[in-house]
């Protein structure tokens, strides 16, 4: 073998790892607990005062400048958006959100999971001050990087259904944490830039239906024109990215029978091509040519949006949320702890994510089963989906985002951050141990049978 192949037989492993989607849950928890360790630290003020900084540009009399914080909050996260667009359009066209019979219990299950936690919230507040609670929409959201995380955990013996079940509850959530955000947890309106926003999204919505597949077209449209005017109008800029996401062509130019027919004809052609003279080395014009519209095809006969949720979700998983976990995630643990931890706010985000998620996803999805609404899923039984609805408690990356549109005041910052890293801890654990001890009892269970046919 030789040492080309041993330094890739030594690093594939660690390759196989990384594509794990467990990973970029371990990441994001590294982030997140360097983040606290960072904001406890003598460095942090200088941190602070980096997060601040204003950053922008000028292009003769139009300038944008914000707080780098902002922009990462506003700009980073509208590319976590966009690829949640993506995932939303491809599940209604062809995906879990597609077939109704698969999404009654989910829908049910995330309407209650948002429901509670936000009842629960304003029932802790009432009698606060009104700043206090426009905190109510942060309990409400649900960390699918998380949560999923914990499942590959587990291994292999998680059933299917489960994943399937506990990925369509968290995709009806980012809508109505997307719907939150847009009605509710905006600032003034500017008329005039919410139009051009609007101009340019019917723009590119006219050139999907023409046929226009250039990504390139719709990523500078939908940055330089909607998500500029989005964000300068006053609705929240991740708004663009969704509906931006939406606008991308999910069609493709070569269907399947084409393709195949086009593959075929290609293969023979190269068969038969006049080859180099050192053909093990070389490829001849014609070989390279052939190799060429085969590349050409293949990418045809990919949806572009397909491509661009491929492509970025690699960006999101390893740049954007642990980078958005390290500016928002850290929080100043002093002698006033337990004060903060046992604020009515910090009590409202815990309570709400923890308690609320249970009987909001818990509670109504077996209602649900008792009234007929729908069965429970085959493979699927109430200890596992009590074990999952503690998973979707884990609401660490869109529970800070809203928390970070929510309040201007930092201790009400600081409050909400405690009760978000408390609920998220307890519910993972929670989470994981009776899904670990139901998988245990459910292998036994079969086994025994097992031995007794």
């Amino acid at each position: 073998m030789t040492v080309g192949n041993l330094k890739f037989s030594a690093l594939s492993p660690l390759v196989q790892f990384i594509r794990k989607s467990s990973f970029s849950s371990f990441l994001l928890f590294f982030s997140a607990l360097l983040a606290l360790i960072l904001a406890n630290f003598p460095a942090n003020p200088y941190i602070q005062w980096l997060l601040s900084q204003n950053i922008g540009f000028t292009l003769g009399n139009f300038s944008v400048y914000k707080p780098l914080l902002l922009w990462i909050n506003d700009g980073l996260m509208s590319i976590f958006f966009f690829v949640i667009g993506l995932e939303l359009k491809r599940e209604i066209i062809a995906g879990e959100l597609s077939n109704p019979k698969n999404v009654m219990m989910p829908i049910v299950g995330a309407i209650g999971g948002m429901l509670f936690p936000a009842l629960i919230y304003i029932g802790i507040n009432w009698g606060q001050t009104p700043a206090a609670l426009n905190g109510w929409g942060i309990p409400m959201a649900t960390d699918i990087a998380f949560a999923l995380g914990v499942l590959y955990l587990l291994g292999p013996k998680v059933p299917i259904q489960l994943k399937v079940f506990l990925t369509a509850l968290a995709i009806i959530d980012d809508i109505g944490a997307v719907l939150v955000v847009a009605l509710f947890y905006t600032s003034e309106i500017s008329l005039l830039n919410l139009t051009i926003g609007a101009s340019v999204l019917a723009l590119m919505i006219g050139l999907n239906l023409i046929g226009i597949r250039k990504v390139l077209i719709f990523a500078f449209l939908g940055i330089g024109g909607l998500w500029l005017a989005t964000l300068l109008s006053g609705v929240h800029a991740t708004i663009a990215a969704v509906l931006a996401a939406f606008a991308i062509p999910a069609d493709r130019r070569i269907d399947k029978k084409n393709y195949l027919n086009s593959i075929s004809e290609l293969t023979n052609k190269f068969k038969t091509a006049n080859k180099a003279e050192k053909d093990r080395y070389l490829l001849s014009p014609d070989e390279e040519n052939i190799i060429g519209e085969i590349k050409r095809i293949s990418k045809a006969s990919i949806s572009p949006l397909q491509r661009l949720e491929r492509s970025m979700h690699g960006l999101v998983a390893y740049i954007v949320m642990p980078i958005f976990a390290l500016a928002n995630a850290g929080v100043v643990i002093d002698s006033q702890w337990l004060e903060m931890i046992s604020s009515p706010i910090a009590l409202g985000v815990g309570l709400g994510l923890v308690v609320g998620k249970l009987i909001g996803i818990y509670g109504l999805s077996i209602l649900g089963i008792k009234m007929g609404w729908y069965k429970m899923p085959k493979g699927l039984n109430g200890n596992m989906l009590l074990g999952v609805s503690f998973l979707a408690a884990i609401g660490f990356t869109m529970s800070l985002f809203i928390n970070s549109l929510a309040f201007d005041s930092q201790i009400h910052i600081e409050q909400a951050k405690m009760g978000i890293l408390m609920a998220s801890f307890v519910s993972g654990i929670c989470g994981y141990l009776i899904l670990k001890k139901t998988l245990k009892d459910q292998n036994k269970r079969r086994f025994q049978n097992k031995l007794k046919l």
